[in-house]
């Protein structure tokens, strides 16, 4: 496969995030029953030690959402 620096890619932000999302999900599934010992804010991402000594990664396309709480205080 021959590189064209001409043509570029496509690549929609929210499939990005949607994708980042369902990694994330299966990386806290994983999670689930082991101790955080570190976590790093790094240049790029977030790094999660656990006490089996795994490192999770986690990567900045999820972004934030607030969602109005029930008694009418935002």
């Amino acid at each position: 496969m021959k590189r064209d620096d001409s043509i570029l890619l496509e690549i929609e932000p929210e499939a990005l995030r949607a994708a980042e999302f369902m990694q994330a999900k299966e990386l806290l599934a994983a999670m689930v029953g082991c101790r955080v010992v570190s976590a790093r804010l790094e240049d790029t991402r977030i790094a999660i030690e656990t006490d089996d000594g795994t490192t999770y990664f986690f990567y900045g396309f999820m972004g934030e959402q607030k969602t109005p709480r029930d008694d009418g205080e935002t």
